[in-house]
């Protein structure tokens, strides 16, 4: 593998449990961007670094960890539903991008699969509107779908199983 393919999405979209099946699939590493920023931070879990440090440290932290990500060897890639919010991520990932060393996958089920999912397991996400994370879903979407959309090679509105999505995305080469 060439690239780091780089998986995007809000919450609840399966960005991991795609990024893991692709990984397997094509045999290289797996990288989940939150346990990589939980690392740096020396925090527990995402709610625990944003009570500790804040939503600013936790983003510059996760922002930090891609740059590092993407500077080694080509891995399968799930980021944080925020992680293209943080400063310099966005500009960070489209570096990438321009320079042929990453392609990126915009997962973007519709809105009422992310409510469902989330209001069957709201994960371990603090609210970052401070309403529910199940309540806010619509309103992060309207924020970053745009975001999102901009920084993708492919997106996959579809929603199929995560083991699906990977298989397709393996195919495309």
């Amino acid at each position: 593998m060439k690239r780091h393919i780089v998986f995007i999405g809000l919450r609840g979209s399966g960005k991991s449990t795609a990024a893991a099946a692709l990984a397997k699939i094509l045999g290289v590493e797996f990288v989940d961007l939150d346990d990589r920023t939980l690392q740096v931070l020396g925090a527990e879990s995402v709610r625990h670094a944003f009570r500790e440090f804040g939503e600013h440290t936790f983003r510059e932290a996760e922002c930090d960890a891609m740059v590092e990500v993407l500077r080694g060897t080509p891995s399968v890639v799930a980021l944080g539903g925020g992680t293209p919010t943080a400063p310099g991520a966005a500009t960070a990932l489209e570096a990438e991008r321009a320079a042929g060393r990453a392609v990126v996958v915009f997962l973007d089920p519709p809105i009422e699969t992310l409510e469902a999912r989330l209001s069957h397991d709201p994960g371990d996400r603090p609210s970052i509107t401070g309403v529910g994370v199940v309540d806010e879903i619509r309103r992060l979407a309207v924020i970053r779908r745009p975001l999102y959309a901009a920084l993708a090679d492919l997106v996959v509105e579809e929603t199929v199983d995560a083991c699906v999505i990977a298989e397709r995305i393996a195919r495309l080469g």
